[in-house]
């Protein structure tokens, strides 16, 4: 393979520029792709070179296959996807490959085979990773997947084979809403991702989502970069991690590295991934998923490692080894990561879209951001309202977590509402500070009513009423759009289905 000398970067926001990022420091030129909505976002003027891909504003789609390819020729591009987009899609990685250009993430193959959730799980077992008890192929007769749910034994997940992000997932109790929990999770996988089958996995009671960085080559190495801790979720969605996990201990540690890199190697997996376990409170683990590009949490890893992954995918897309043995990797401290959304975790997490009137982000030790955003900057409607990922590090737990509340009391963003108190809630609970939280943590373990009482005696709350004023009646339709509470179901992409359609009808 030949070396890599630009790379365009198929995604937007603050992943555009942290890949464009390790591009400068490796001296490899950078080209940004952007819509109409985006033409004044940080990632296009950071880029060498940057592309409109729509044809007006009412166009804004990241999705356009024969472009994106057009341009990575026309610039003599590689391609890195980010996450999100296509960053797991099959369909794009086998039209790259078909047509001579560099994708810097894993081959088409593991794609379609870990986009399967069957698919993955009978890999996985092959490979002698612990898996979750359920089914092993799609469901396809509703009473014979009923039999199949009193063997495994309620509580049990049904979930969309070709699923994510939360959508197409059910908890069933009891026989007594199967039927109706199956229909409504396949429907919705219907809809989502044009495939309703579904499969069953055990609920494993008090849950801990903890999942292992791994690294391959094309030379056959594999190595882990430790794990995450990633059980502070609302509707399936992750929104605090921390590296390493302060709930497993150190024999199910090792097991889980041994497992992960034995997978690895077993598949012949290329670029960085990530394997997803569930973890239960005897600390027995589960293999869940293999997500086969770069994680939104990925800054944890490498601050606790030293590691630059986007380095090791560009090196691994050129055919070069790994540059690190997994001697060579140690663990140095602890991690945190509070992803800032554009939502008001006040009124249910309502989008919070429209014009950054302060943006002042925290400087000093220990601290790591990555954003797409600045003061005077419009946050569209049209894209995840993720705004920065803020990340501290210390040598111990405690430590990172007194930067990080450090740092977010510092964080100073106004004209929109975001997480950020939240995160600062979370950052002084009981549970959370004891590291032993689970995936049930917000539902059963967070005072949200204290947020609000909070939120309401802030005297910031007046000004920053006024400065949206304007968004009021936006933000009142997508209230109005939240009273079906699907699991997965995104208030934002509601939010942004509604102003789209109104956009047309005007």
């Amino acid at each position: 393979m030949a070396e890599i000398k630009k790379v365009l970067v198929a995604n937007r926001g603050e992943i555009a520029i942290r890949v464009f990022r390790t591009c400068r420091k490796m001296g490899i030129k950078t080209v940004a792709i952007y819509t109409h909505a985006d033409r004044k976002a940080p990632h296009v003027r950071y880029a060498d070179e940057a592309y409109c891909i729509t044809a007006d504003d009412h166009d804004t789609s990241y999705l356009k296959m024969d472009k994106i390819i057009e341009l990575a020729k026309m610039t003599g591009a590689a391609i890195h996807p980010g996450y999100g987009f296509y960053s797991e899609n099959p369909t794009f990685v086998k039209r790259l490959e078909e047509e001579g250009i560099t994708f810097i993430g894993p081959k088409s193959e593991h794609i379609i085979m870990m986009g399967s959730k069957t698919g993955a799980r009978q890999a996985m077992m092959a490979a002698g990773v612990p898996v979750v008890p359920g089914t092993k192929d799609p469901i396809t007769d509703v009473e014979l997947a009923k039999k199949v749910a009193r063997e495994v034994g309620y509580p049990i997940m049904l979930k969309a084979v070709h699923g994510g992000g939360g959508k197409g997932m059910r908890l069933v109790h009891d026989e007594s809403e199967f039927e109706s929990s199956y229909r409504m999770a396949s429907s919705e996988a219907q809809n989502a991702f044009g495939n309703g089958e579904m499969y069953i996995e055990k609920f494993i009671v008090q849950p801990h989502h903890v999942e292992i960085q791994v690294l391959g080559d094309t030379h056959g190495n594999g190595l882990h970069l430790f794990e995450r801790e990633c059980s502070i979720q609302r509707r399936h969605q992750k929104v605090i991690e921390e590296a390493p996990s302060p709930f497993i201990n150190d024999d199910t540690r090792a097991k889980m590295y041994e497992v992960a890199v034995k997978a690895v190697k077993a598949i012949g997996y290329v670029s960085a991934g990530t394997l997803e376990f569930i973890v239960g409170a005897d600390q027995n683990f589960y293999f869940l998923e293999m997500n086969t590009r770069l994680q939104v949490e990925h800054p944890v890893t490498e601050l606790i490692t030293g590691v630059d992954i986007v380095r090791e995918m560009i090196i691994v897309a050129e055919g070069k080894p790994l540059t690190y043995t997994q001697d060579e990797i140690v663990r140095n401290g602890h991690a945190i990561e509070c992803r800032v959304y554009a939502e008001d975790p006040a009124n249910n997490f309502v989008p919070s879209p429209g014009l950054i009137t302060v943006y002042e982000v925290p400087g000093g030790p220990n601290v790591r951001i990555e954003s797409g955003a600045y003061a005077g900057f419009e946050v569209p409607i049209y894209y995840d309202p993720m705004i920065a990922k803020v990340c501290s590090v210390g040598k111990t737990r405690e430590s990172a977590i007194v930067s990080m509340k450090r740092i977010l009391s510092e964080y100073k963003v106004s004209g929109i509402k975001t997480s950020i108190p939240f995160h600062q809630r979370v950052l002084e609970n009981e549970t959370f500070l004891s590291g032993n939280y689970d995936t049930g943590f917000i539902d059963n373990k967070f005072d949200m009513e204290d947020l609000k009482r909070k939120q309401s005696a802030d005297v910031d709350v007046p000004i920053i009423a006024a400065v949206i004023k304007q968004l009021l009646s936006e933000k009142e339709a997508a209230a109005r759009s939240i009273t079906r509470r699907d699991v997965g179901e995104s208030h934002w992409k509601r939010f942004g289905r509604l102003v789209s359609l109104g956009n047309r009808l005007g």
